[in-house]
């Protein structure tokens, strides 16, 4: 039937075949890929050592009381002219996303002398893991392992996070490690650690820190946990100390 003839018998126009909205589909599908792609680039990307966007010590700021790192572990010659600390919980999705960024640290500036970098324990009470975890590094630390479990903690957090028994998958990591099984059980079994690890959250407390993946580079505090503001704000201190 002809538009005018069915215009004539029913006073409307004919319905217009739809349109497909596939090149509608696939436009918003790139624009949200390029978004994701901006906004990857804009979390990961190192600001300039002298960018406005990277945090400074708070006005009349006090040093952080070196003192307090005895009870973090340390890694990196004590005489670094900067020094890099977080505090963190082994079942934190977040620090376990800062990971990545604190073992570039160590490769990059602590494995040539530029840094040293302290972990303080922080498990915080709704993640049961936790305290576990923290232990399993101290355990492993027993056996001169302590960052090879730190780091196999958060490559495998999913794994454990919600494990009912925390001990076993610790220890299987443990021998994967090379490590002495029963040595490593017994430790566990027995929290030797414990107390160890007590008293690096209290020093969180002490610090009023409540909050994970917490950053200081010396005594400024990160706002951005991640490798581009993290490796900004060393370069910045070291050319500090350079200048003086």
């Amino acid at each position: 039937m002809g538009e005018a003839k069915r215009r004539k018998e029913t006073g409307a126009p004919a319905p217009r075949k739809g349109k497909s909205n596939k090149p509608l589909m696939i436009g918003v599908a790139v624009l949200i890929l390029a978004a994701v792609v901006f906004g990857l680039s804009f979390m990961t990307s190192s600001p300039e050592p002298t960018s406005d966007e990277l945090p400074v010590a708070a006005p009349n700021a006090e040093p952080f009381p070196s003192e307090l790192d005895q009870f973090g572990i340390s890694v990196g010659p004590e005489d670094a002219p900067v020094v890099v600390r977080e505090f963190a919980d082994y079942q934190c999705p977040a620090c376990g996303r800062f990971s990545s960024a604190s073992k570039q640290l160590k490769q990059e500036y602590v494995d040539t002398g530029k840094v040293r970098f302290v972990y303080f324990d922080l498990p915080l009470q709704q993640h049961e893991n936790a305290m576990p975890a923290a232990q399993a590094a101290r355990c492993a630390g027993d056996q001169d392992a302590y960052w090879a479990m730190h780091d196999r903690l958060y490559d495998s957090q999913t794994e454990w996070s919600g494990s009912n028994d925390p001990v076993a998958t610790f220890t299987r990591y443990a021998t994967d490690l090379g490590l002495e099984e029963r040595r490593f059980r017994r430790c566990m079994t027995t929290e030797l650690h414990r107390e160890a690890v007590e008293q690096s959250r209290q020093v969180a407390m002490q610090l009023r820190v409540t909050s994970t993946p917490t950053v200081l580079v010396d005594n400024i505090r990160l706002t951005r946990p991640g490798w581009g503001q993290l490796s900004a704000l060393v370069e910045r201190e070291l050319a500090g100390e350079q200048q003086q």
